[in-house]
Formats: C-alpha cells, sequence, structure tokens
C-alpha cells in the first residue's frame, strides 16, 4: 500500500520507549505555531513510499522495542498507518501514534471510518492534542507541550474514554 512520509527514523530513542522506528508522515491539516516538522505539514510534500518497504525496514532491525508513527499526523493517513502498525504489533513491537487530534474527537471520527478505527485499535499508546506554544516544555516526556496526552487506548477502547498511560 502506497503512503506519503517525510521521513524514517530507524534508531530513534526520543519518540517513546526504548529503540523505536519512527515513521514521520506527511500531511497535518494542525499547522500549530511552534511545530517542529512543519515541513510535514503540505499533503504532496515529502515522498511516496510504501507500507511494504516500511514493514521490511522493522524486520531488519531485530533490536526494535516498537514503532512510532509520527508526523505530519497518522491520522490523515490512517489506512496504511494502520497496517503497517498490525505488523508491527504481529511482530510483538508496541506502537506509539502522535496525533494533533484528541483521543475523544478520533473516537468520535471513528465512527464514520473504518481507517481511523483500525489505527486506534493497532495502536498502544496515543500522544493527542495539538502542541501548544504556551504549553511547551522539556520537562513533559514524550510530548512537546503539557496539554497533550499520553492514552493508554487498548484500555481507552474498553473503558469508551480516555484513560491515561501508566496510571
Amino acid at each position: 500500500m502506497k503512503i506519503r512520509i517525510a521521513g524514517i527514523v530507524d534508531d530513534s530513542i526520543v519518540d517513546g520507549p526504548g529503540l523505536r522506528l519512527t515513521v514521520f508522515t506527511q500531511g497535518c491539516p494542525h499547522d500549530c505555531p511552534g511545530c517542529h516538522n512543519p515541513e510535514t505539514h503540505d499533503v504532496a510534500g515529502g515522498k511516496e513510499s510504501t507500507t511494504e518497504h516500511i514493514i521490511e525496514m522493522i524486520d531488519e532491525n531485530p533490536l526494535l522495542d516498537g514503532v512510532t508513527l509520527s508526523g505530519g499526523d497518522p491520522f490523515v493517513q490512517p489506512g496504511p498507518c494502520a497496517e503497517i502498525a498490525r505488523a508491527a504489533r504481529e511482530r510483538h513491537l508496541n506502537v506509539w501514534t502522535y496525533s494533533g487530534w484528541t483521543f475523544e474527537s478520533l473516537l468520535a471520527r471513528a465512527q464514520a471510518d473504518p481507517d481511523t478505527m483500525a489505527l486506534l485499535e493497532a495502536t498502544d499508546v496515543l500522544v493527542d492534542g495539538p502542541f501548544l506554544m504556551a504549553e511547551k516544555s522539556l520537562d513533559v516526556k514524550w510530548r512537546g507541550s503539557r496539554n497533550q496526552r499520553l492514552i493508554d487506548v487498548p484500555a481507552s477502547l474498553r473503558a469508551g474514554t480516555a484513560v491515561l498511560y501508566g496510571q
């Protein structure tokens, strides 16, 4: 399946716990002031890749603890991102997904969009909410601003409400 990406980091230690393959997807409608990846906003930018190529990269690195889908916003391309996330989980890797949308808005969107639900169901932790410059902090782990939450997605889907990761 085709996917537009801005790039891939195959040995990230800052986009979730452990050693991770981080896929920076292309396309983001949030346009958060102060975003550290503004080059990912244009849906026509970046380059075309395939989910198969990314899954091959996962298979080539036996040291990975997980896969992170970042961006841009992975929920702009939920179908291909869900395919990558499912493949990672089949390989017993955890999946973190970053989104400028909140869990609640994604859950509402998922009612009409099966790809959004598929990506949520294949995600272990969702880092949700827009980056807010007024809330920027270097003290919050795995996030850029204090308003962003770490959501335990499986527990949240069971509960029907956001359950914070690690609590």
